[in-house]
């Protein structure tokens, strides 16, 4: 249980809280690459500031506030330069660090451009890297763009996937430090979903929580598996500040405002082996939608989508004056006071360094982080193995990550893997009976 103050420093992510300017020290995913085949400016909404997002006609990105420093027209409507974006009310241009580098009239008037040259608009770094775009919005010095090894992985077929809650950020981020929600959240309701009454799965029996230099790790062990197995003995990680780590993807919780987060997947295939050599041409992005269209409930059968409906459930804003916490929790208090001692540290020491902030670009290469499937992504296996491997098997069958996914992307992945998708709608993954059978109910 949380007072009302320490809730409120946890979940305010505004440019004058404590989170806020936290979180702005670390960089975010906000948009796919492939977003910009078809636009050059979008909209974007982050910590709470309203910005366009826009790509140049030499292929630079950069994110600038929404409304122009002149007298405040949208930027949404401006349009891109070989070297900036130019606001569409009277032409004045700006480059990626914000930087008023053309007045059109008022240069007329002042060869000089004295004006220009003291004008600038809120401008924030933007960097693509593995088919996403990312932001940074705090200060000097900036840090490096985690270089992941997930990320340099080959013979994979890789798509980043978004959607957009409408709650706040930190219930989704403790989500991803509960191991014993798998269990009834992924496993049983998906088995009560499918129409049968049971059995259940088996059911937790140990948990173990560590802190290490880019997170936490949270293992488990359930009544049918010894500790030999790769969720007790790896894990999966907490990735600080606001992601998560299974080994075969990430995930993002990336603030909008305090009551909206942008949900992000960035899932990585390995391929059989006998698709080998396989070279991904470009990394697909997609919105999911979170509600069924024709009966307005959310949607329950995808493993993000079940997530999304125990998050936004909560509230837009989690009342943690009213919990009841209990062992399964242990996780969350930990990271809870993880977060405190940071926000703390930050407040009081200047020269403070945040937790997991990579500053050295010689250590910023391939970074391992522990995983339950590292050497299978790495070395391959051929289909067979692929399709009986318990985490990595389901993906073979059919992308179960997020309701949604389109058709083009479908038939890419159906291509890279040499085989069609089965076009289940109740899914059976990682941990859902003691032979790991895999059971899907097709339509």
């Amino acid at each position: 249980m949380l007072t009302e103050e320490k809730n409120a420093r946890l979940t305010k992510v505004g440019p004058e809280t404590e989170m806020g300017q936290y979180l702005r020290r670390y960089w975010h995913p906000i948009a796919g690459e492939s977003e910009f085949e078809d636009k050059s400016i979008k909209e974007i909404r982050i910590m709470g500031e309203d910005l366009v997002l826009y790509k140049d006609l030499s292929g630079r990105y950069g994110a600038v506030d929404r409304h122009c420093p002149h007298r405040s027209a949208d930027m949404l409507y401006g349009f891109v330069e070989q070297d900036g974006i130019r606001c569409s009310y009277h032409g004045w241009r700006f480059d990626e660090t914000g930087q008023c580098i053309e007045q059109p009239f008022e240069q007329v008037c002042d060869p000089s451009a004295r004006m220009c040259k003291k004008t600038k608009i809120k401008a924030y770094r933007v960097q693509a890297k593995v088919g996403m775009l990312w932001i940074y919005m705090g200060p000097e010095p900036v840090p490096e763009l985690p270089d992941w090894d997930l990320f340099n992985y080959k013979n994979g077929f890789a798509q980043a996937v978004f959607a957009e809650l409408p709650c706040n950020w930190f219930q989704c981020q403790e989500n991803s430090i509960d191991p014993i929600h798998f269990e009834w959240t992924h496993n049983n309701w998906s088995i009560r979903q499918s129409g049968e009454k049971g059995p259940y799965v088996p059911t937790h029996l140990k948990l173990e929580f560590k802190e290490f230099d880019y997170g936490f790790t949270y293992h488990r062990l359930r009544d049918h598996e010894d500790e030999n197995n790769p969720m007790w003995t790896q894990g999966r990680v907490t990735l600080w500040p606001n992601g998560f780590y299974l080994g075969h993807h990430f995930e993002w919780r990336v603030p909008v405002d305090d009551e909206n987060t942008l949900s992000v997947l960035w899932v990585f295939s390995r391929v059989p082996s006998e698709q080998e050599p396989y070279q991904q041409d470009k990394i697909p992005s997609w919105y999911g939608p979170i509600r069924d269209t024709q009966t307005g409930r959310w949607i329950t059968s995808h493993v993000a989508n079940q997530d999304f409906v125990v998050w936004v459930g909560q509230g837009a804003i989690t009342d943690r004056t009213r919990e009841n916490l209990g062992q399964s929790d242990r996780g969350i208090v930990m990271m809870r006071r993880r977060f405190f001692e940071e926000l703390d540290q930050l407040k009081n020491n200047p020269d403070f360094v945040p937790k997991a902030l990579i500053f050295d670009k010689e250590l910023n290469k391939d970074i391992v982080l522990p995983s339950a499937c590292r050497d299978e992504l790495i070395q391959g296996l051929a289909r067979k193995e692929l399709s009986e491997h318990p985490l990595l098997g389901p993906y073979l069958k059919d992308f179960f990550g997020q309701a949604g996914q389109p058709d083009e992307v479908r038939i890419a992945y159906e291509q890279a893997v040499g085989q069609k998708m089965e076009g289940a709608t109740v899914f059976a993954v990682h941990g859902s009976n003691k032979n790991e059978d895999q059971r899907a109910h097709s339509e």
